[in-house]
């Protein structure tokens, strides 16, 4: 017990709050822009014309085709080369929403795509105009049908937001490597990392429940 307050878990703790904050600090902005620009690409995959739909598809294939520290990379070592400077945590943060966004997409492509060609024409029977029939009949349904996914990606931004250590912005994981390197103890430095992101995930995985449960209608998406 007395090995709780010994100068090394005091400076561990300490050196990891810090990176906790800073973890928070990136992945807040990389989910909400993800998800935006998730909701914009998909939708432009599924109603705009055929060459805004390859070109959203491109976006889409290049940054799912492509290992995130390679994004990174590029966003933070290579762009210097033809003039564009940023810091770790823009380079981090604009990577993440990139990334995240691509795969955001895909879930918000197939939520619409999900949704019945019939429910499209009775809304027209109706006297429903295209957007009157996508805002109050299409994107309710594919809002519950892509939240499951796009939750599961928040998940997992939360878990990938460790490499941006690699572009020299000290989060949870990059603090915490340096305390490793200090005092050669990697199992308990990296025991501990594990279970700061177990209580993100954890609580990451209330908030989504929670806004399921905000969101259900009886009947709909439940046998």
């Amino acid at each position: 017990m007395m090995e709780l307050f010994s100068p090394f878990y005091q400076e561990l703790f300490a050196a990891l709050n810090r990176g906790f904050l800073m973890s928070v600090a990136l992945i807040l902005p990389s989910a909400v822009g993800g998800i935006c620009i998730g909701i914009a690409i998909g939708s432009v995959r599924v109603y705009t014309r055929p060459l805004f739909r390859r070109l959203g598809d491109a976006y889409a294939a290049l940054f799912r085709g492509t290992p995130l520290v390679v994004q990174l990379f590029i966003l933070y070592f290579g762009l210097p080369n033809i003039g564009l400077y940023l810091s770790p945590y823009a380079a981090a943060v604009i990577g993440f929403i990139l990334c995240s966004g691509a795969y955001q997409s895909e879930y918000v492509r197939g939520a619409l795509l999900s949704i019945r060609r019939g429910q499209y024409l009775g809304a027209y029977a109706l006297g429903l105009t295209s957007w009157q029939t996508i805002s109050s009949i299409v994107i309710p349904q594919a809002i519950r049908r892509a939240l499951y996914g796009c939750g599961n990606e928040v998940i997992y931004l939360i878990k990938y937001s460790s490499l941006a250590y690699v572009v020299t912005c000290m989060e949870l994981t990059g603090e915490g490597k340096t305390i490793a390197t200090e005092y050669f103890r990697f199992t308990e430095v990296f025991t501990v990392i594990g279970l700061y992101y177990l209580g993100l995930v954890t609580l990451a995985m209330m908030g989504l429940k929670k806004l399921e449960q905000l969101l259900y209608i009886p009947g709909f998406g439940r046998q």
